[in-house]
């Protein structure tokens, strides 16, 4: 009997992004980071320092710590990095590699009002119409396998990486947050073989219906405290782009 496939011990290009803010369609990638992992093989890190055409606001500087100095110094055009950053994720796709990130619909969200932004092909227009997938993501698959809440905070990535026991090398780096939602989809993977085992199109056909039950609970939960939400869209890997709303 052959063996089961295991997606963990193939190739993986996690990714990250840090910003001007957490608003998908208005705010602007500051720094974005691509790590190929190959099995056997040298881990190679791609890094982008964007000067985002608008000031970084004070409060988003505090958790990445880039400033609107080192950005007007060293950082490159929108255009050219984003470019880039595109034709990577859209290669290693079409070479069947699965994207990995922590809540990946903000990233790739916030990469496609950034490429129309500017004027450059979608992720899907890249890949012919195709959807972007396979994407794994480490809330979805943490949020599945664990569901129940543990205190505020339990689904960011320091938290992830404790319960998980695996190591973050710095917090709010696009290049060690990559790595480490990479780490932490792999040891969900490796203790959860129905995980682990599952084909990578049946795995992120199944976290696009956790996503979407998982914020219509957190909607429900939501409407019954009172609290105000922006509707807890579930949509997942990506938000759907609406004109009116871009900016």
């Amino acid at each position: 009997m052959a063996a089961k496939q295991r997606w963990y011990l193939g190739p993986l290009l996690p990714w990250d992004t840090e910003s001007t803010g957490v608003d998908v369609e208005t705010d602007r990638i500051v720094t974005a980071a691509l790590v190929w992992i190959r099995p056997d093989e040298k881990t190679m890190i791609k890094h982008h320092l964007i000067d985002p055409g608008v000031p970084i606001p004070a409060e988003a500087i505090a958790i990445h710590g880039i400033t609107n100095e080192r950005v007007a110094a060293e950082g490159r055009q929108p255009e050219g990095a984003l470019e880039e950053i595109a034709d990577d994720l859209v290669d290693a796709l079409n070479a069947g590699w699965p994207l990995v990130g922590m809540n990946c619909v903000y990233d790739l969200t916030l990469l496609d009002r950034e490429l129309r932004r500017h004027g450059l092909r979608t992720l899907e227009e890249r890949r012919g119409g195709e959807p972007i997938a396979p994407v794994i993501d480490a809330m979805v698959l943490d949020k599945l396998v664990d569901p129940p809440l543990r205190g505020k905070g339990r689904r960011r990535l320091t938290a992830l990486c404790e319960i998980w026991g695996v190591r973050l090398d710095g917090a709010h780096d696009a290049h060690f947050d990559a790595l480490a939602a990479a780490r932490v989809v792999w040891k969900i993977a490796r203790t959860h073989p129905e995980i682990g085992e599952m084909s990578l199109p049946d795995l992120h056909a199944l976290q696009v219906k956790a996503r979407a039950q998982q914020c219509a609970e957190l909607r429900a939960y939501f409407d019954s405290v009172g609290k105000p939400h922006d509707g807890v869209p579930g949509e997942w890997p990506m938000l759907p782009y609406r004109e009116r709303a871009a900016v």
